[in-house]
């Protein structure tokens, strides 16, 4: 077999590859090591993104143009951060239907009361600015392409 006039090099689709299974077995290793919760806590996040990153695996091939890596790897971004959105949505609205409002007599009620609304805290507003952003850059780079 030749090498591709264009494109990944067999070597470089080879680098990717491993990049992708690598960073599935740094989140197992990350999750069932049995020493610290921070590990644990950065490992669930891991396999979530390992999990979208394994989108990449079929484009991890000789001739393929690394922009369309990039590509895939920003459409992957930006879906990561809308999920993060949409969870983070659920989540609120399964408390205001599912869940007893807090009691405005007790400290913790007052405090869950005095607390600002799921949609006003800056990371919020940042997984919205960052999906956003990443949707731009997938429309310009296709319209440019063509």
């Amino acid at each position: 077999m030749s090498e591709p006039t264009t494109g990944m090099s067999a070597k470089t689709a080879l680098r990717l590859e491993m990049f992708i299974i690598g960073l599935g077995l740094l989140a197992l290793v990350l999750i069932f090591q049995p020493f610290s919760i921070t590990l644990f806590a950065i490992g669930s996040g891991v396999v979530v993104l390992a999990g979208l990153v394994n989108n990449l695996l079929p484009l991890a091939q000789p001739g393929v143009a690394p922009r369309s890596v990039f590509v895939v790897l920003l459409v992957v971004a930006m879906i990561f951060c809308i999920v993060l959105l949409v969870s983070i949505s659920a989540a609120h609205l399964y408390g205001v239907f599912f869940l007893k409002p807090p009691d405005p007599n007790t400290v913790v009620g007052k405090a869950a009361l005095a607390a600002l609304p799921f949609y006003m805290h800056p990371f919020v507003w940042s997984l919205a600015v960052a999906a956003a952003g990443l949707a731009a850059v997938i429309t310009y780079m296709n319209r440019s392409s063509t």
